[in-house]
């Protein structure tokens, strides 16, 4: 695939692990232009430009998705724009509400509407199983997010910007991952579980960067991709990582499931399975003209993608290999 050869990719969130691996992978498998890295942090660009070596590709914009004067200026001459800006831890999200929503929601209007207006062609936003069956603010906003992306597809109008998503689940290594809170409680021999029959979908930030460069190459606009991932339950996780620790359960948290979905028995309606993803078919009229139909196969009624009805579920070496292949961010 060389669909972001010679172009210039922007990327919000860019300095966050998603950036950075996506970074690192389009470096090493295409050739692009520039890639732009949106972010608001400039100790995190600094430590990001010295990863790449100061690599002339990359070029480095402090800015905030809430900024839409500044999102105007970082997107001149962009082609291609990856969405991963947000606000995503849901204790901080449930405290502060209102900051979410200005990142999470009023955010992607911005990059929406800035897109539209400098002529990108692409644009590919990133989302959550948690924005399915929201019952935190955090699933709440992304699930705004994805609506609003995907009508940006009508917005647009005679205008070449396409509009598109991906949804998937838990990335281990991600800020915030479960895995190394496991790994530093090991050091006091007792590790904290909400929930016993707590289950998650799991991806690593490689197999997500991959995924999503392969939709941009297949997007026609309007679509939610949802790449097939494996189940775990997160006592087998504890188990495998510190098989010696007391596993002490302090009960499940505000805006937690125990239990996550990818694709809900509604989308499945309008959905079409593919060997390794599902595909959410927008509900506009026009969408058989230029849709997928033919290529996937239509889901059953009744059809629901949980963590817990899942066909394929991590073995304990499987997850060990995964774990091993991940740098963890701070």
């Amino acid at each position: 695939m060389k669909s972001l050869d010679d172009k210039v990719v922007l990327v919000t969130g860019g300095t966050g692990s998603f950036g950075k691996k996506f970074a690192e992978i389009v470096l090493k498998e295409y050739n692009p232009k520039a890639i732009r890295i949106f972010s608001r942090g400039e100790l995190k660009q600094f430590k990001m430009r010295q990863l790449f070596h100061n690599n002339p590709k990359l070029r480095f914009f402090i800015g905030n998705v809430r900024d839409k004067e500044r999102l105007w200026r970082a997107m001149k001459g962009v082609d291609v724009v990856v969405h991963a800006a947000a606000l995503k831890q849901v204790p901080a999200c449930e405290y502060n509400p209102i900051e979410a929503v200005r990142t999470n929601i009023d955010g992607a209007v911005n990059v929406i509407d800035t897109a539209i207006d400098r002529g990108v062609e692409q644009v590919m936003a990133l989302s959550t199983d948690k924005a399915v069956y929201p019952v935190n603010l955090y699933g709440a906003t992304k699930l705004v997010a994805e609506k609003l992306f995907i009508q940006a597809n009508v917005y647009s109008g005679g205008k070449k910007t396409k509009f598109s998503v991906v949804r998937y689940g838990n990335v281990v290594g991600s800020r915030g991952s479960i895995v190394p809170v496991i790994k530093s409680q090991k050091k006091k021999g007792v590790i904290t579980l909400t929930d016993e029959r707590m289950t998650r979908f799991w991806i690593t930030q490689e197999q997500a960067v991959h995924f999503i460069l392969n939709k941009i190459e297949e997007m026609k606009g309007g679509e939610i991709f949802i790449p097939k991932l494996p189940s775990m339950r997160i006592v087998d996780l504890i188990e495998t990582l510190a098989p010696d620790c007391a596993k002490k359960v302090i009960g499940i948290r505000p805006g937690e499931k125990i239990h996550e979905t990818l694709l809900s028995l509604e989308e499945a309606r309008h959905s079409l399975e593919f060997k390794d993803h599902f595909l959410i078919e927008p509900e506009f009229t026009f969408w058989s003209l230029n849709g997928f139909n033919g290529e996937g196969s239509k889901l059953p009624e009744g059809f629901e993608y949980t963590s817990e009805n899942n066909k394929r579920w991590l073995t304990k070496e499987e997850l060990l290999k995964m774990i091993g292949e991940v740098h963890y961010e701070e």
